[in-house]
């Protein structure tokens, strides 16, 4: 499929609506698997997660399971995790292994995919070929420090499917990022109904009254072909804008030595994302540093240099933005179909949902931040399963979107339900999922105007 060219970095004009079966119909949920997911990449780990050759990550998406490989020190390779005799699953989770074994009937497999042992191969009289023992390949890929996995063997260059997200993004270095911590979850409730609860902004006031006690959640968002992304600044940010600043803001109230700090420690409080503890630490030093009425952009610019110069008496070179690069990129990006990067200048928050199985009332719902720490420091982490209730785990805010995904999900069954419209301005991302969601499932009506 091309990706589609009429969509344009703005806002639309005209509001529209989607119809409740993307949410909740099985037929639709049966179309994505066949029309979505295997024609679009996917990330399905960080390379952090396979630095040593014979590490591998088991990716599941709906009845696809996918293996991804360290197979040399220079290569990652991918390919089905499932024995090409009778489709047993090879592997499951992350491990380290010399090859791999089916459990099942004892046949072998390299760290490529390729058969290197058969039970009593003579039963088949010389009819095997390779080709038929080697398990499919998956096309695979690598940025921002992701691998990413596409089942089509047709398919486009990872490179042209990100942009232009990618560009925007390449100056924030992600892939100089690891882990801080990541969790997961099973949760009743369609992977898209989670993925646009993250998507927008526009829901902050209704959802968490208490950051809007600290800052001004209004945001523009706009489509940028498969992807789509916001931001604060309310500046044309594809002009070079050198005093703008999208990502790091002064939060609300008349002395910004106050507003930052309470800003930055209510978001490592609640969120435990989208800042960091040099920023925090920084960010409560500033009422002893500051004198009271120092204007706001000189507040900030030196709350940023004195968390930055900590930062590297640590180790952690920021990378070098340009206020305008920062504009242009905004300060959140959906990358179709789901995935979300809220990034900044040292540390990024990310979501990842997918269905569970064939169930469109059900979905795998994954959140992670990584960050920049000096080398040989970063924290040991790994997929850690949290209950959606745990809220020592999730924090005060993802709890609240919690519940909007379960109260979503129940009411777009309602007989009383005519559709979604999301906002022109603020919800243009989940416009731009829908519009292009229907170009890859051929539903031209999806979408009404």
């Amino acid at each position: 499929m091309n990706k589609p060219a009429d969509i344009k970095p703005q806002d639309a004009q005209v509001p529209e609506e989607f119809d409740a079966e993307a949410y909740i119909s099985r037929d639709f949920a049966r179309l994505e698997g066949e029309k979505l997911w295997p024609k679009v990449w996917q990330h399905a780990c960080r390379l952090e997660d396979i630095p040593e050759v014979g590490d591998f990550v088991t990716y599941d998406v709906m009845d696809d399971t996918i293996m991804v490989v360290r197979s040399s020190p220079d290569d990652i390779s991918a390919f089905y995790n499932v024995c090409s005799h009778r489709g047993k699953r090879l592997a499951d989770g992350c491990g380290n292994v010399q090859e791999f074994r089916c459990s099942y009937h004892a046949w072998k497999y390299n760290l490529k995919g390729e058969c290197t042992r058969v039970l009593d191969p003579d039963g088949w009289q010389g009819k095997l070929s390779d080709e038929r023992l080697d398990i499919p390949k998956v096309q695979v890929d690598t940025w921002g420090g992701w691998v990413w996995v596409n089942m089509d063997p047709d398919c486009e260059s990872l490179r042209d499917f990100l942009e232009p997200a990618a560009s925007l993004l390449d100056p924030f270095q992600l892939e100089r990022m690891r882990y801080r911590w990541r969790l997961w979850c099973n949760f009743d409730c369609n992977w898209k109904v989670a993925l646009e609860a993250f998507i927008e902004a526009y829901h902050v006031e209704g959802t968490h009254p208490q950051l809007m006690q600290v800052g001004d959640f209004t945001m523009w968002s706009r489509a940028m072909g498969l992807h789509g992304h916001n931001g604060f600044d309310e500046r044309d940010p594809d002009k070079q804008v050198e005093e703008a600043n999208t990502i790091n803001r002064p939060g609300k109230g008349d002395d910004a030595r106050l507003s930052i700090e309470a800003l930055q420690v209510e978001t490592w409080d609640t969120v435990n994302s989208r800042t960091t503890k040099t920023l925090v630490d920084a960010a409560r030093r500033l009422k002893h540093e500051l004198p009271a009425g120092t204007p706001a952009g000189e507040v900030t610019a030196h709350w940023l240099a004195s968390a930055k110069a900590d930062d590297a008496a640590r180790g952690v070179v920021w990378p070098e933005i340009s206020p305008a690069d920062q504009a242009r990129a905004g300060s959140s990006w959906h990358v179709f179909p789901n995935m979300t990067i809220a990034h900044s200048i040292n540390n990024a928050l990310i979501y990842r949902t997918r269905p569970n199985r064939d169930d469109p009332e059900k979905c795998i719902f994954e959140a992670a931040v990584i960050e920049l720490f000096p080398e040989g420091e970063e924290p040991e982490t790994e997929w850690t399963y949290a209950d959606p209730s745990e809220v020592e785990k999730w924090r005060p805010v993802l709890m609240q979107d919690f519940d909007n995904m379960t109260q979503v999900q129940r009411g777009m069954r309602s007989r009383g339900f005519r559709g979604c419209i999301p906002s022109p301005r603020q919800e243009q991302t989940v416009a731009n999922l829908h519009r292009n969601l229907a170009r890859y499932l051929d539903k031209g009506g999806l979408t009404k105007l």
